[in-house]
């Protein structure tokens, strides 16, 4: 059964970085982005492309090159949620969280009773084949699975101490571009108010033993708040990233 790699390095203080993964709808990205050196990727339902097969093949290739797939879904409803866990998920993201109590029922919807409510239907490919309990992948799935919060919003913000408060969220994800609309600095990503908002954030998490995390669009921006603390860092997208690459030799051979 899987170690989800991220928790544990998270745990062992190590920066993890990984990237937003929505377009290039393909097992093989997350193999070259393995290879690159990234930890994890959010495949992104909430934006993306992906259909339930490619989603089972992304997850079943992360699983044999030691990547970590984090889902995003499209809102916080139960049959999306364990449908992402049951194609194979590390953890699931939930964005645009604002209410305590939806978030509470969330989280519960990763975990298997007594601690949640999902429900089983896991069959060989989710344990790797091995002869296990089902006892023992309750276990197994209760403790390895990633849960990560988004504050997008400013309400959210503001609830931040509230939602934090809710037992069993892993790691906290700002999403800086809807946070910096919401602030009315949309776009402006190193404005004082989305500084001051990120960082209180941040405060908040390691008062409680959550992992303060961030997506971000630049290199500049990763290092920006890899210096701030920011552990669990995400940084462009697999599009974006080919994108300027392929921008750069163009230009540089035009």
């Amino acid at each position: 059964m899987f170690i989800n790699q991220v928790k544990k390095a998270l745990h062992e203080g190590k920066v993890q970085l990984g990237t937003n993964f929505s377009h290039l709808a393909t097992p093989e990205v997350v193999r070259l982005l393995a290879a690159a050196g990234f930890k994890w990727a959010f495949v992104d339902l909430e934006h993306g492309v992906f259909n339930p097969e490619t989603l089972w093949q992304i997850c079943k290739t992360s699983q044999l090159v030691g990547f970590t797939p984090i889902l995003r879904v499209t809102s916080l409803e139960y049959d999306l949620v364990a449908r992402c866990l049951d194609l194979g998920a590390h953890g699931i993201i939930f964005p645009r969280v604002e209410d305590p109590k939806l978030l509470e029922d969330a989280v519960s919807w990763t975990k298997f009773p007594p601690v949640g409510q999902r429900g089983f239907g896991l069959i060989g490919p989710h344990v790797d084949y091995e002869k296990v309990t089902i006892p023992q992948v309750i276990e197994q799935m209760n403790r390895e699975v990633l849960v990560v919060l988004q504050i997008e919003t400013k309400k959210a913000f503001e609830a931040r101490e509230e939602l934090l408060s809710v037992p069993g969220i892993d790691v906290v994800m700002v999403g800086p571009a809807d946070l910096s609309i919401s602030l009315g600095v949309p776009g402006d990503f190193q404005h004082p108010k989305m500084v001051e908002a990120m960082e209180a954030i941040r405060d908040s998490c390691v008062k409680r033993g959550i992992f303060p995390g961030t997506q971000t669009r630049t290199l500049e921006l990763a290092k920006f708040w890899k210096e701030r603390g920011m552990k669990f860092l995400g940084c462009s997208t697999e599009a974006a990233m080919m994108f300027d690459r392929a921008t750069e030799i163009s230009t540089a051979l035009a």
